[in-house]
């Protein structure tokens, strides 16, 4: 059979920026074997596939790396919202609809912005609050794994933390946007320290972004779900606004970071990132951003 899909740019807005996705619209009828190959085909860090809803959401969708499935992703979700809106799959209700993406993680709220009937803007709540992992590797561990010095890498109150929103990252806050950009992972050393552990994923970021509007740079480095290096990474950003939004004195209203990451990869990404907070409790975290749909073809399975 054939299949129709379509790639899109996520986390930018123009071409050839952004984190890439292929979406898979109508994807009944592709079993677990196909949907892991054709992941591995188009070599994306997400592939995206849509079925119709099971659990009285809008679609429900399942997301494959290179490496396998993953429960929830932010680009794929955001990217997918997007992209089903531009083909006219979802209506568009105004200048905002609302839908729900059934993924692996559970419901995942997506509200889409639209100008003259087209979508421009796509944001998620996440499914499930921020959750703190386990104690993680020294910081004189971690900067070796990352080909860094120590004294490159923030402690005290911005020591190295894992955090999920359904998806597990390791967040290393380092002093500046120079230390982000000599970051590299030492792949054999990640495999005996972090192979195996609650985050594997490794997000490397400063407060020194380097465009304006910027609040944040970053890298992040995937290598057990075969994503050497991620140009944007909407999951990791939910949890980063957990790590922050914990850290941050405001005890109430709704805090907002626009995280720059991909610019080392020549894919510069913009993340737009807000947490919701009462009583110095975080109750709700979104991100968002725009896409850019790049072509469409079809497939043989």
């Amino acid at each position: 059979m054939r299949y129709r899909y379509l790639t899109a740019d996520i986390f930018t807005d123009r071409p050839f920026g952004g984190n890439q996705l292929a979406v898979f619209p109508e994807a009944s009828g592709l079993n677990d074997e196909q949907m892991f190959a054709l992941a591995r085909e188009f070599n994306f860090s997400e592939t995206t596939f849509v079925f119709p809803p099971e659990k009285g959401g809008t679609r429900k969708v399942r997301i494959w790396t290179p490496g396998g499935e993953v429960p929830f992703a932010g680009h794929p979700t955001v990217g997918t919202a997007h992209v089903l809106a531009e083909i006219g799959e979802i209506p568009l209700d105004g200048e905002t609809t609302s839908i729900v993406l059934e993924e692996g993680v559970g419901p995942v709220p997506v509200s889409i912005r639209a100008s003259g009937g087209k979508p421009v803007f796509a944001q998620l709540t996440v499914a499930k609050l921020p959750e703190v992992g386990p104690p993680v590797p020294t910081r004189e561990t971690l900067a070796s794994i990352l080909s860094l010095e120590t004294k490159d890498l923030v402690g005290g109150h911005f020591a190295p933390q894992s955090v999920s929103c359904g998806l597990p990252f390791l967040f290393v806050p380092v002093k500046d946007r120079d230390a982000v950009k000599r970051s590299r992972i030492r792949v054999e050393q990640w495999e005996r320290t972090l192979g195996n552990a609650w985050a594997s994923m490794v997000f490397v970021f400063s407060r020194d972004p380097e465009r304006e509007g910027s609040d944040i740079r970053a890298r992040m480095y995937a290598p057990g779900i075969s994503v050497p290096e991620d140009p944007a990474t909407g999951s990791a950003c939910a949890a980063l606004g957990g790590y922050l939004a914990a850290r941050d004195p405001r005890q109430d209203g709704t805090l907002r970071w626009v995280v720059e990451q991909g610019f080392e990869m020549g894919r510069p990404s913009i993340i737009e990132v807000e947490a919701d907070k009462q009583g110095g409790a975080i109750t709700a975290v979104r991100v968002g951003g725009t896409s850019v749909v790049m072509g469409e073809g079809t497939i043989r399975v």
